[in-house]
C-alpha cells in the first residue's frame, strides 16, 4: 500500500491511495504516526473505513505534505553507506579523513529540516556556501523495538520513502566533522512524496537518481548500499529504542557536488530533482530565505 499526508482546508491529514485518488482517514487520525502507533487491527479497520467512505482527494490536484510530519526524535540517518561515495570523498574532506568504516556510521539532523516533496528548500548563502545534493531511500519504523535481529528487521519496518539531504558541507568542516550542523539547516530536506510499504517493491533493486537542472548528477540501485537495511535496523536499533514512526535515511550514492572536478555547489533558482522507482519524485527549488537573521556568526 501507499501512503501520503495532503494539505486540505488549511489542516495537513494523512490518507492511503487508492488508485488515482488519495482516501482519507478519519479526523480522529491526527497524522500518520499516530496511524503508527495503533495496533495492528485498528490500522486495519482505519484503512478499510478510509477506502470505503472516506473523502477522496484526486491525487492529480492534491498539494502533498511530507508523509511524516511529528517526531518524537531527530530525524535518524546513516553516512557513508555506498562505498563509491566513501571513496569519491577521500582527499577532499579538508584533513577529516577517517579510515574504511567496519560498521555503519550513524548521525542525526533536526526535524525542522523537513519540508513537503514540492517545497520550496530554504536558501541564505550567509549561513553556507557550500550547498551540496544527497538522493537516499528513508525507512519508516512502524514497530517499536530494541535490539531488534536482522532477520526479524523488516516486521519493524512499515514502509520507504525519499529524501533529499541537503548538506552544508563548511558547516560540517567548520564545526570538527560532526554531521549535526551541517545537516540540520530549517526547511532544507524535503522528504516523501508517499510512504510505499515493503510488499509493493523489491526494494534492493530500487533506482535512485538526482537531477540538478536537468543533469543527471547521481544514479545508484539500493543494492550497491554498503550495509543493507536490515542491518542498518539491527546496528542502530542495538540496546536503543526505535519507535514507530521514526525516520532512518540510509546514505547517498556517489555523485554529490562536494566531490565532483569540478564541485557542484547549488545556489538560488537551482531545481533538483530525486527520484527513486516505485516511489515517485521529490521536485524542489532552492528560493531565498533569511535565515541568519541578525546572527553575528560570520564563516571565514
Amino acid at each position: 500500500m501507499r501512503f501520503a499526508s495532503i494539505h486540505l482546508d488549511g489542516q495537513v491529514r494523512p490518507g492511503v491511495l487508492a488508485r488515482d485518488e488519495i482516501a482519507l482517514f478519519s479526523p480522529a487520525i491526527p497524522d500518520l504516526v499516530g496511524f503508527l502507533e495503533l495496533d495492528e487491527e485498528a490500522r486495519g479497520s482505519t484503512i478499510r473505513q478510509a477506502l470505503a467512505s472516506g473523502l477522496r482527494v484526486p491525487r492529480s490536484t492534491a498539494r502533498l505534505a511530507a508523509p511524516i510530519r511529528r517526531f518524537r526524535r531527530d530525524v535518524l540517518c546513516t553516512g557513508w553507506n555506498y562505498w563509491d561515495h566513501f571513496e569519491e570523498g577521500r582527499g577532499k574532506r579538508e584533513g577529516q579523513d577517517v579510515d574504511k568504516p567496519k560498521a555503519p556510521t550513524f548521525f542525526t539532523k533536526s526535524p525542522d529540516v523537513v519540508i513537503g516533496p514540492n517545497d520550496a528548500i530554504a536558501f541564505d548563502p550567509r549561513i553556507s556556501q557550500k550547498w551540496d545534493y544527497e538522493a537516499e531511500l528513508v525507512v519508516i519504523i512502524g514497530r517499536t523495538g530494541r535490539s531488534i535481529p536482522r532477520a526479524s528487521a523488516w516486521e519493524h519496518i512499515f514502509g520507504v520513502s525519499l529524501a533529499n539531504d541537503i548538506s552544508q558541507r563548511d558547516l560540517q568542516r567548520r564545526h570538527g566533522g560532526q554531521w549535526l550542523k551541517g545537516k540540520s539547516i530549517d526547511q532544507s530536506m524535503p522528504l516523501g512524496p508517499v510512504i510505499v510499504t515493503p510488499d509493493q517493491l523489491d526494494i534492493p533493486r530500487v533506482r535512485l537518481r538526482c537531477d540538478v537542472n536537468g543533469q543527471t548528477v547521481q544514479d545508484a540501485v539500493v543494492a550497491q548500499m554498503a550495509f543493507p537495511i536490515d542491518e542498518l535496523i539491527a546496528e542502530l536499533s542495538f540496546g536503543m529504542t526505535l519507535h514507530a514512526g521514526d525516520v532512518i535515511l540510509t546514505g547517498t550514492p556517489s555523485g554529490v557536488g562536494n566531490a565532483r572536478e569540478p564541485q557542484l555547489f547549488l545556489k538560488a533558482g537551482d531545481q533538483v530533482v530525486v527520484r527513486g522507482d516505485g516511489i515517485g519524485e521529490l521536485c524542489n527549488t532552492l528560493v531565498p530565505q533569511d535565515l541568519a537573521g541578525h546572527s553575528d556568526i560570520r564563516l571565514d
